[in-house]
């Protein structure tokens, strides 16, 4: 009796893994990896360098890898400034080019936005859509400006999002004619858009999302 116990509990532990692991394979083939404007302009060397851009070039190279080896859906998102002014990002120039840590294969989807929301005025969500995603992961720069505008987005479109936090990069801005630090700009921007429960996003880093 003692021993049909066991078999009965151990064929049902089985059964709950099953149905754990068929899950989590469903949720990752309806989820997507957005890389957004992973571009030269910022790195060392770029017209509008940010903190720590090689490193979060490095972190999104791992992810980007992750999502080609079990063959889920990547985006990259480029932008081409067109603002009358702009000094980054222009078109047909070396610094608007995808930096080669995170070069798109041919077969990835590349998407040319204008605007600091990835979803304005491209094909981004019948993407999305055709290929049946529910759930981004994200990653790219400025973490509080096209990251955040299309982070948002995506969460008023019915998104689950999840921001990989050190694949993320951004600068040192000015507030009333005070320096705030990148890393205070950072941080705040992290703990905001994951406020009241990660309502727009869950925040994790590179290892988190790797081992899991």
């Amino acid at each position: 009796m003692k021993n049909k116990f066991k078999t009965i509990l151990t064929l049902g532990l089985i059964f709950i893994s099953l149905i754990t692991i068929n899950a989590q394979k469903q949720k990752m083939e309806n989820t997507a990896l957005l890389i957004i404007d992973v571009q030269n302009d910022y790195f060392p060397g770029g017209k509008m360098t940010l903190e720590r851009a090689e490193q979060a070039g490095e972190n999104t190279r791992k992810i980007l890898e992750y999502f080609r080896k079990n063959n889920l859906t990547i985006i990259h998102i480029k932008h081409v400034s067109t603002n009358e002014g702009a000094t980054f990002f222009l078109a047909d120039t070396d610094g608007a080019k995808i930096n080669q840590l995170v070069l798109p294969k041919e077969d990835e989807k590349i998407i040319t936005k204008h605007f600091p929301n990835s979803f304005r005025e491209t094909d981004l969500m019948d993407y999305l859509q055709s290929n049946k995603i529910k759930n981004l992961v994200i990653t790219g720069m400025m973490t509080d400006v096209c990251v955040e505008a299309t982070t948002r987005a995506a969460f008023d479109f019915g998104f689950s999002n999840t921001i990989i936090g050190d694949a993320t990069a951004t600068r040192n801005r000015e507030l009333n004619g005070e320096v705030v630090k990148a890393a205070e700009v950072q941080r705040s921007f992290l703990a905001g858009i994951s406020a009241l429960g990660s309502l727009y996003a869950r925040v994790i880093n590179t290892n988190e999302f790797l081992s899991k």
